[in-house]
């Protein structure tokens, strides 16, 4: 029997979506807005969802308490209040669109968690616009 466990958490982030190898005209006419080069930001929202057997001792997939504090260290403390271009190795020489970003993000949490667990990200930018990467 398997169970999804989901915890939420955010952080608030600056980034600049642009492209080196192509002009300016062309960063805009695809970026737009996006490709401020004095950046924007955005109240990113994550959902994770951990789906597993139920352990038969503790009676849980995983410990929310442990969920958590692997989302404080590899997400929040990570990318809260930084601008994702400058100030994250993640992001020097990848666009952090979100896409991106989601994949980034299951890549530090699933190297975290006990190999028989399946993860899935989801990543709001906006309350509208978001992605989802299940690996």
């Amino acid at each position: 029997m398997k169970i999804s466990v989901f915890r939420k958490t955010h952080f608030n982030a600056a980034h600049r979506l642009h492209n080196p190898n192509w002009t300016e005209e062309k960063n805009n006419e695809i970026f737009g807005l996006c490709n401020n080069p004095h950046f924007h930001g955005h109240n990113y929202d994550v959902e994770v969802k951990v789906t597993g057997e139920i352990d038969p001792e503790t009676g849980y997939v995983i410990d929310t308490k442990i969920l958590k504090n692997i989302l404080r260290e590899e997400i929040e403390k990570r990318f809260d209040h930084k601008n994702l271009n400058l100030d994250t190795v993640e992001f020097k020489n990848l666009n952090p669109t979100a896409e991106n970003i989601v994949v980034v993000i299951w890549g530090l949490l699933k190297v975290k968690l006990p190999g028989n667990l399946d993860l899935q990200v989801r990543l709001y930018e906006t309350e509208r616009n978001y992605v989802e990467y299940n690996g």
